[in-house]
C-alpha cells in the first residue's frame, strides 16, 4: 500500500490530538496501533482503508468526532503549535516507512489512563504496552 500525503497529514494530526502530551515514544505506540489496523491482512478491513480511512473510521479515534474539542484543530479552524505537529509529523513517517519496531506488540487498541474508568472491552484483551498515559492491547474481542 502507497500512503499518500493526505495519509501523512490525518495521522500526524490523529496523533497530535491523542498524544500530545506522550512524547515521540508514546506517538510512536499509537502510532503503531492505527498501523496494525491498516495492515490487519484483510482484503477489505473493517477498520477502514489505508491511514487516513482508519484514523477517520467514527467513532475510533475520538479527537475525530465533531463534539471533540480537538476537532477545531484537527479540521483547521485553529492552529496546531508547529514544534507539536512536526514531532506528530517524525512520529508518523516513521512508523509509516517501517523505520521504528512496534513497541506494543500488535496492539490495535488503547486507552488513555486519564479516563474515569477502563473500557470493558480491556477486561478480556491482552495488554501489550503501558507507556505514559496509554495502555495498550491486542487480540480485543
Amino acid at each position: 500500500m502507497t500512503a499518500s500525503d493526505r495519509d501523512r497529514d490525518i495521522l500526524a494530526r490523529t496523533l497530535w490530538a491523542e498524544s500530545r502530551g506522550e512524547g515521540l515514544g508514546g506517538q510512536i505506540a499509537v502510532a503503531w496501533t492505527i498501523r496494525n489496523r491498516v495492515f490487519d491482512g484483510k482484503a477489505k478491513s473493517w477498520w477502514g482503508e489505508g491511514y487516513a480511512g482508519v484514523c477517520l473510521k467514527p467513532w475510533q479515534f475520538s479527537c475525530w468526532n465533531q463534539n471533540d474539542p480537538n476537532y477545531a484543530y484537527l479540521s483547521g479552524a485553529k492552529p496546531i503549535p508547529a514544534a507539536q505537529l512536526a514531532q506528530a509529523q517524525r512520529a508518523a513517517d516513521q512508523v509509516m516507512a517501517g523505520a521504528v519496531p512496534d513497541p506494543t506488540g500488535g496492539a490495535t487498541h488503547y486507552y488513555a489512563t486519564t479516563m474515569p474508568k477502563a473500557p470493558a472491552w480491556a477486561a478480556k484483551a491482552k495488554e501489550t504496552l503501558r507507556i505514559g498515559h496509554h495502555v495498550f492491547f491486542k487480540d480485543v474481542p
